[in-house]
């Protein structure tokens, strides 16, 4: 099973998936592949998409190289920089669910972030799924079944993923990334076993440092001034993380652009291909956007944690136990012991239900500094006295 070793604790799924994928199966002809952010369903996905594709186990690795650069054949992928994806998109990647492979054993498509698909688009697919070319896979991927319409459910074979530990990825940092294992640890466990997220905190120290900033953040909060300012400074802080991830990427979807028109990276466009370039701009900055509001609600998750810290901290407290509390912020074990002995129980819980409805409220595309000044505004209401 090494050629499924980077797939983190899912023993049961890639059992599932290896059997499906042998040769002389006949595979079902979709799937469904659940769970919870960062539990690894792009991965496997991929992975799956690659064994499908292959003719023989010994040729599954160089086909997945060409899977996960996007460049073989047999494979076709619909996901978005945008909130939705497009009804256009859709029609164009089931157009091409009909044409035969041309290497593989199967075509597959992926379908990412399937939950962003609207009752429209789902509705193209699912006349694609009804009536199914033969040599045809397609692989969705959702954090639940109820994100997509039941009618698409019907007709796909599910597979739920479990949310793995922080102890399987933290192995995984050390072992294959060569990460320090007390810097695995801590980045698994920040990360909240969000695999894609623990690898950033492990390698990239800008990374870990915004993080730590957003904590500290929320800890100093302590009047309605307090929370403008955090609020403001969160968005910067989000801000910094998106321009991080997108800058590089940018710069060398552009050069290979311009190689791709014939033209020297920093040679001025001729008119005539001002078009391509300016729709490659186009969706970068769709990208950026979605960045950023993703950037947000990772800060929204690493605010859920110090929440569900203290809130823990003060429920223990309230039943007179004392010891070891497994905290995900134990760097903040101070800060959060006093700040759970000041709200107690019932403040600690509110906090919670504020980071989820300020999470909703950012999926329905209220923009993020109102999302967080609503958030710190609520939560410092809570605490003055009645």
């Amino acid at each position: 099973m090494e050629y499924w070793a980077e797939i983190v604790g899912q023993t049961d799924a890639v059992r599932t998936l290896d059997r499906a994928a042998e040769t002389g199966v006949v595979a079902a002809h979709a799937w469904l592949i659940t769970g919870p952010p960062g539990s690894g369903r792009s991965n496997l996905a991929f992975r799956f998409a690659a064994a499908l594709i292959a003719r023989t186990a010994e040729t599954r690795e160089s086909v997945f190289e060409q899977v996960r650069a996007r460049t073989h054949p047999d494979l076709g992928v619909l996901t978005t920089q945008k909130l939705l994806i497009d009804i256009r998109a859709a029609r164009d990647i089931v157009t091409t669910a009909h044409y035969a492979p041309a290497e593989g054993r199967y075509r597959v498509i992926v379908i990412e972030d399937a939950d962003r698909m609207p009752e429209r688009t789902s509705n193209v697919l699912l006349k694609a799924l009804e009536e199914p070319p033969e040599r045809t896979i397609w692989i969705l991927c959702a954090p639940s079944e109820a994100d997509l319409l039941p009618t698409i459910r019907s007709r796909a074979r599910s597979l739920r993923l479990v949310t793995p530990s922080p102890a399987d990825i933290a192995k995984l940092l050390h072992e294959r990334d060569g990460i320090d294992a007390a810097a695995a640890e801590r980045a698994a466990r920040l990360a909240q076993s969000h695999i894609g997220m623990a690898r950033r905190l492990a390698s990239d120290e800008g990374a870990m440092q915004r993080r730590d900033r957003s904590v500290e953040l929320a800890l100093g909060i302590a009047t309605l001034g307090d929370a403008m300012r955090a609020a403001a400074a969160l968005v910067k802080v989000a801000e910094a993380d998106a321009a991080a991830l997108t800058e590089a990427r940018d710069l060398r979807e552009r050069e290979d652009a311009m190689r791709s028109l014939g033209l020297a990276p920093g040679a001025a466009i001729p008119p005539q291909m001002r078009s391509q370039m300016r729709a490659l701009e186009e969706d970068q900055k769709r990208r950026a956007t979605r960045s950023l509001r993703d950037g947000i609600d990772r800060i929204l998750t690493d605010l859920l944690s110090v929440y569900r810290d203290i809130l823990l901290h003060a429920l223990v407290a309230s039943d007179g136990a004392d010891g070891g509390i497994d905290l995900i912020n134990r760097e903040e074990r101070a800060r959060i012991a006093d700040r759970a002995e000041r709200w107690g129980p019932i403040r600690a819980l509110a906090a919670v239900s504020a980071v989820e409805t300020a999470r909703t409220r950012l999926t329905r595309g209220i923009t993020p500094a109102l999302v967080l000044e609503a958030l710190f505004a609520g939560i410092i209401a809570a605490e003055e006295p009645v």
